[in-house]
């Protein structure tokens, strides 16, 4: 229970914690700050797509190569326009790194939620065997 608690504060405080420094970055344009909220959506959506499909591969449920590659190609690609964009803003380098972690803390949130939202679900998916001497 701790575990799924600690996964929702993760993914709570990256996010909000990007987007009220998106809401305070006074010096940045309203286009820019659209740019780095829509990188974090997007990540968001790719990190659990990514977990998604590498934990049904393991467990033998088929996935498609084109989703498989897609969403890997779409994580990476998020964690390179955030690197970009962040390389070559016109920010502190203190608020650059503010960005990053908050983006690699949500995202890292938004995979551990996920896969506890699926344990949880596996695990009331499991038939409780009767006790010894019981009839059925």
């Amino acid at each position: 229970m701790a575990f799924i608690a600690a996964s929702w504060v993760a993914v709570l405080a990256g996010i909000l914690g990007f987007i009220i420094g998106l809401w305070n970055a006074s010096t940045m344009q309203l286009n820019e700050k659209g740019y780095y909220f829509t990188v974090l959506m997007y990540g968001l959506f790719a990190a659990v797509s990514v977990q998604k499909c590498v934990r049904d591969k393991i467990e033998g449920i088929p996935v498609t190569d084109i989703y498989y590659g897609l969403s890997w190609v779409s994580m990476i690609l998020t964690i390179l326009l955030l690197t970009v964009g962040l390389w070559n803003a016109t920010l502190a380098p203190s608020e650059k790194g503010f960005y990053a972690f908050a983006f690699l803390l949500s995202v890292f949130g938004a995979i551990t939620v996920q896969k506890n939202t699926r344990d949880s679900q596996a695990a009331k998916a499991v038939v409780t065997l009767p006790k010894e001497g019981t009839d059925i």
